[in-house]
């Protein structure tokens, strides 16, 4: 391995034995790099499927000629690498994250809510038509009163065809037409805010993610440039060679005196400003995991909700109407002289009270809630793989904020492998700067 890295960070190949083992390299590590950025664009960024495969084929071969021509390229792609463990590559799987609970959440508490409404458009469709139905006992009421009042024999008191008029709203179909309309609405405008939704998580996953692949490149590109033109720039560790440097010129204790400053880039030991820096970044990550959270919760809570009532609505019970019809008329005239005037009746009939005969009777009807002509989809359960993806994209994003301090070390020693002789300038500075402060203390 360490025969490999030394091809792999040398200037210029010694002979053809490392030239082919260069190239080998180089293509190995542009065919894994092409087959995980396809996957990242065609799985993470929803593009399409040729598109993202032209676009990996064509970076994986501009890839190779600029790792196999151009040196300080790989020492930026080599540098990019623990990059991805910084708050670079958090800022990528967090938006990884957002995107799969974009994809894969939102359109789940959508249907699910898209299902309560055709339960209550359901709901509300049956009991109207069973109320309209249920006015029709109005109009066998009023024709049956009719009959009765027909019977009696008197011909001033008798309508001419013995019945009322009573119109009636029998047909539904205005009805259903209304509850159609005002349920396609719903539906479209439910359609209009999902389609919405996943254009603008999409779009804002893509350019998130484009800006953090820009600013990864950047960044480890800044640090190379700042790495061979500042001397001063990340030079506060211990190195083997400032060891070695301190034992040539007999100055070991240079080192011993300044190991409360300056750090082993191999050891453990953070500093108190990384540690609080490491505090912060968590608490702001526990706040997007928390509205993530809330979002899944929010799925589970609308499955829940729509199950019950899918399977509440088919056993609500019918509510009996009874309509009660009660109809009783005498009339007596204190007149008995105007009584027969009026009504052309005998003497003999007018001792005695004119009697309607009296009308009660019942009627019954049912009103229902539910039918099996409903189309009413099954609700979606929640996607329990999402919560497992997001916990373990969280706990390496976590543990990324505790291992990006060994990150940035890993960069300057990839960078001290590169470019030796700045490393030596470096170690050489950096001695200098120990024995000055030795001197003045």
């Amino acid at each position: 391995v360490l025969d490999l890295w030394s091809v792999y960070s040398k200037p210029v190949p010694a002979n053809a034995r490392e030239l082919w083992a260069l190239l080998l390299q180089c293509s190995c590590v542009t065919v894994v790099v092409g087959v995980l950025f396809h996957n990242w664009m065609f799985a993470s960024l929803e593009y399409s499927r040729h598109l993202s495969t032209a676009i990996a084929v064509s970076f994986s071969l501009l890839l190779l000629l600029t790792l196999f021509l151009v040196h300080p390229a790989r020492c930026v792609f080599s540098i990019i690498m623990p990059t991805l463990g910084t708050k670079q590559g958090r800022k990528l799987l967090l938006s990884t994250c957002i995107m799969i609970v974009a994809v894969n959440v939102t359109p789940n508490i959508i249907s699910n809510i898209k299902v309560i409404l055709q339960v209550i458009e359901c709901i509300c469709k049956n009991s109207s038509e069973s109320l309209l139905n249920s006015t029709a006992l109005l109009g066998e009421a009023s024709w049956e009163l009719g009959d009765v009042i027909q019977t009696v024999d008197i011909s001033a008191l008798r309508p001419k065809n013995g019945h009322f008029k009573f119109a009636l709203l029998t047909n539904s179909t205005l009805v259903n037409q209304q509850m159609h309309l005002a349920g396609e609405k719903i539906r479209k405008n439910f359609l209009a805010v999902e389609a919405l939704v996943k254009a603008s998580v999409q779009a804002g996953n893509r350019l998130v993610a484009g800006f953090s692949v820009f600013y990864l490149c950047f960044e480890s590109t800044w640090y190379l440039k700042n790495y061979l033109t500042n001397l001063r720039f990340d030079n506060f560790y211990i190195t083997k060679k400032l060891e070695r440097l301190s034992m040539d010129r007999k100055a070991a204790h240079l080192l011993t005196g300044s190991s409360k400053r300056f750090l082993r880039p191999t050891g453990p030991k953070l500093s108190r400003e990384e540690v609080m820096l490491c505090l912060t970044h968590v608490v702001f990550l526990t706040v997007a995991l928390m509205l993530m959270l809330v979002i899944i919760a929010t799925d589970h809570f609308a499955f829940s909700m729509a199950d019950t009532a899918l399977r509440n609505v088919a056993r609500f019970s019918v509510v009996p109407v009874t309509l009660n019809i009660k109809y009783s008329v005498s009339a007596r005239f204190p007149c008995p002289a105007y009584g027969l005037s009026v009504l052309n009746l005998k003497p003999a009939a007018t001792d005695a009270p004119f009697v309607i005969p009296d009308f009660e009777k019942s009627y019954h009807h049912n009103l229902h809630f539910s039918s099996a002509h409903c189309r009413i989809n099954p609700p979606r359960p929640p996607n329990n793989s999402v919560i497992l993806v997001v916990g373990l994209l969280y706990c390496i994003i976590y543990a990324t904020v505790f291992l990006e301090t060994y990150a940035h070390r890993s960069c300057r020693k990839i960078a001290a492998s590169f470019f030796e002789s700045q490393e030596e300038k470096r170690a050489q500075y950096l001695y200098d700067k120990l024995s000055r402060k030795h001197e003045e203390e």
